[in-house]
């Protein structure tokens, strides 16, 4: 969960390479740092503990240009965030290297390589590499045959960039199971973690695949794959902007993408219903023939993901599909008992997430009908190694607290629930009704929106609490796990979430006058129950914030209730998402944290 950049090119690389920091640092901001060729030919790297304006500080206070160079911002794995731990690492004036992903072998080639001499000055997995290159070079190779020896030696995922000032001429980049991107330009070079880093420089790239080892010069980019032949990867141009990723007159990005909602959920739709119809074609031409062998689903994803499928199973159970939901990490280390055609449904906002993408890949040769993922960038590695890929089309996002990718995953999710009820018998005047429904998402979440600043006044009775717990019953139990994700993510409050039918079987134990119990209550068949509920957490003296159906009449005391109208049924759990996005936002403000880039947290979890 690191943000890696490099460039080799015939002008003055380190405004590139910052640049591209900067719009890497959603992926780790423990610390910072550079390595670049000087024009004497000297390594120089410079390192910086905090955020990448604090590598910035250091550079305004050097006069310091190069044409090569790699740079890096970490989220810590291995060692606590300190100086000594930030890349790139170097074995002296040989070799640096900057480093994604976890080498699992660290520990035994650090004693190889100790008692060969070499000396160690961090906690990292990452400098055993750069020291296994050094030893390499010392024997009289180049750099190039330098990392092809040292791959193999190496047990784990990488995405990593290497350069020696001795060799001037290039780059050598590698990855596997660690995402990384080539940047092509015009007798120039660049590398990173995502796109989104070099779309000042250009924007077209080479996704490198699993296994290959890439070799940039200024005037081409030479690429062999896992068994070493050297192969031609399709370039490919992104359709984003270098503007894609301003915060505008918001004052932090998930604001922004709070408030974007409305005009992702309509991209989302975009081309994929027409008058009151279901457009099947939009799904991509092997998504009709994988879908009409489906009969039951197991949807594996993490955090924010794997909430968006737990409501989709609600959904499709209630069509007669059956359904399973596990978190990525813990699927793939277990035996699944595989029912007959099985679709293999994936969600991942990045297409990186490393438990998801190793949890696809274990598919393979389980018996598996076929794979199924949705995401919300087409260049990721799941899209590419699904069989079928349904975009969310949100657009960046860039605040760690996932929004807008969350409510447009529920999107997609209801227009494959929508596609499989048709296969079961749905009406078209059904379909008609809840097409509809969907058509009306994007304008019910700009009403959502109108509670905003209710919500910040709210909020004011939060910033002062250390716990609160968040309810909710059938689909709404899992809007209530979110909710309560997003507050402990960029408020620090620890928040839990419970099926209100849970409450007697230990959480009112939790109940007090300083514990917030937030609810959302929708005019459903399950509001008497929850509204009994609610009651009991009145009667121990808790604190309610209820988010309610116009229709409904709260009397319960000393609650504060805010009220939402025309909410369609099917989409409910959509639109309740939001004023619990908003509650998060103006409690985590009013406690001063870092909204964007929460404590410990990277956007993109491509480790373990």
């Amino acid at each position: 969960m690191c943000g890696i950049v490099g460039a080799i090119a015939k002008r003055d690389v380190i405004p590139i390479l910052m640049e591209g920091l900067n719009r890497l640092e959603y992926r780790g901001y423990d610390s910072a740092g550079l390595a670049v060729r000087k024009e004497s030919g000297k390594l120089h790297r410079v390192r910086a503990i905090g955020k990448v304006a604090m590598l910035e500080k250091l550079l305004s206070e050097q006069t310091l240009q190069a044409n090569l160079g790699i740079a890096h911002t970490r989220w810590a794995t291995h060692g606590k965030p300190a100086e000594h731990n930030a890349h790139p690492h170097v074995s002296g004036e040989q070799v640096a290297i900057v480093h994604n992903g976890i080498i699992e072998n660290h520990a035994t080639l650090r004693m190889k390589l100790a008692r060969q001499g070499y000396i160690f000055s961090s906690e990292t997995d990452t400098e055993v590499i750069a020291h296994l290159l050094a030893s390499f070079l010392e024997q009289g190779l180049d750099l190039f045959t330098a990392v092809k020896q040292a791959i193999p030696r190496l047990s784990g995922a990488y995405a990593l960039a290497a350069f020696s000032p001795k060799e001037p001429e290039h780059l050598i980049v590698a990855r596997l199971g660690s995402p990384l991107v080539i940047g092509l330009g015009e007798s120039e070079q660049f590398l990173a973690s995502d796109v989104f880093a070099l779309l000042p420089v250009t924007q077209n790239f080479i996704f490198l695949e699993e296994g290959d080892i890439a070799e940039l010069r200024h005037d081409m980019v030479t690429i062999w794959d896992q068994d070493g032949t050297i192969v031609e990867r399709k370039p490919y141009k992104s359709q984003l902007t270098n503007t894609s990723i301003d915060k505008g007159p918001y004052n932090h990005y998930m604001l922004k993408e709070i408030f974007e909602q409305p005009m992702a959920i309509t991209e989302t739709l975009e081309g994929r219903i027409h008058k009151g119809q279901l457009i099947e074609d939009s799904f991509g031409h092997r998504a009709k023939e994988l879908l009409d062998q489906v009969q039951c689903v197991h949807i594996v994803a993490c955090g924010t993901s794997y909430h968006a499928g737990l409501v989709a199973r609600y959904w499709l159970e209630e069509i007669g599909v059956p359904c399973t939901v596990e978190v990525a990490s813990e699927f793939r280390y277990r035996k699944v008992v595989v029912p007959q055609n099985t679709l293999f449904l994936t969600i991942s906002q990045s297409g990186e997430t490393a438990d998801t993408l190793a949890a696809l890949r274990n598919t393979k040769q389980q018996g598996y009908l076929g794979s199924l993922v949705i995401c919300n960038v087409a260049e990721s590695s799941i899209v590419r190694e699904s069989d079928v890929a349904l975009m969310t089309r949100a657009g960046t996002e860039i605040g760690v607290a996932s929004t807008k990718a969350f409510t447009t995953q529920l999107v997609a999710l209801r227009l494959i629930c929508l596609s499989l009820a048709r296969r079961r018998g749905m009406s078209a005047e059904k379909e008609r009704i809840l097409v509809e429904e969907l058509n009306a998402l994007p304008r019910q979440i700009e009403v959502a929106l109108q509670l905003n600043k209710a919500i910040t006044k709210m909020a004011e009775a939060f910033a002062d609490k250390h716990h609160a717990l968040f309810l909710g019953r059938g689909c709404f139990y899992p809007i209530a796990l979110e909710g309560a994700l997003k507050l402990k993510e960029i408020s620090y409050i620890h928040a839990e979430a419970y099926p209100a039918g849970e409450l007697k079987h230990g959480p009112l134990a939790l109940i007090d006058a300083n514990m917030p119990v937030v609810c959302a209550l929708p005019k459903d068949q399950l509001l008497d129950k929850i509204l009994s509920n609610l009651q009991e957490v009145r009667a121990r003296g808790g604190k309610l914030f209820l988010f309610s159906d116009k229709q409904i009449t709260i009397n319960l005391e000393h609650s504060q209730n805010l009220t939402l109208a025309d909410i369609s049924p099917s989409t409910a759990p959509i639109v309740y998402s939001v004023p619990l996005q908003l509650l998060a936002y103006a409690v985590a403000v009013l406690k001063g944290t870092d909204v964007d880039k929460p404590r410990n947290l990277a956007k993109s979890v491509t480790v373990e």
